[in-house]
């Protein structure tokens, strides 16, 4: 038999060390995360799991020049609100521990950046998929958008293009 004073009894709620949050909370937070949905065209899923506090801040700093956002959300809220916005393509991307990486500017150099960092740290990183214009974007579609060329070399190619036949027919014509 145990001698002392008793124990304290077993918290309620989460046993993950985190705070439970209150109902009111947790309306808000769903709230503010269908806004986000709402208004975002472009966001992905990833599973941070290996990642220590350093590489996090790291990882933060290379998506934040790609004007993008990265945050751990909690995935009961997050369903709510994909559901609550007719983002359901994203339920298929929130298991486990989840980060969003919310796109602010060109969905191709955010998906660089991720899948950058991903390939260097492939133990600690990894892209679940996500969605494009509110459309489904698998893991193998995110690395295929990271391999594009960016919106600057395409146009130079374009421009190069169409130059091309031009100075060609203007050296003929000098000739």
């Amino acid at each position: 038999a145990r001698r002392g004073p008793p124990l304290p009894p077993a918290p309620r709620g989460r046993r993950d060390g985190g705070d439970p949050l209150r109902r009111d909370e947790k309306e808000q937070a769903i709230a503010a995360l269908s806004e986000r949905l709402a208004a975002s065209d472009t966001v992905f899923a990833a599973d941070y799991r290996g990642l220590t506090v350093k590489q996090m801040a790291e990882l933060r700093g290379r998506l934040r020049d790609a004007e993008t956002e990265f945050t751990v959300v909690k995935n009961t809220l997050v369903r709510r609100a994909a559901s609550a916005t007719g983002r359901d393509a994203l339920l298929a991307y929130l298991d486990g521990p989840t980060a969003i990486a919310w796109v602010g500017g060109d969905p191709a150099v955010a998906a660089k950046a991720l899948n950058g960092y991903a390939t260097e740290h492939p133990d600690a990183l990894t892209v679940k998929g996500g969605l494009l214009d509110g459309a489904d974007l698998a893991s193998a579609d995110v690395v295929r958008l990271a391999r594009l060329p960016s919106r600057e070399q395409l146009l130079g190619q374009l421009a190069g293009g169409i130059a091309a036949p031009l100075s060609g027919l203007a050296g003929s014509l000098s000739n």
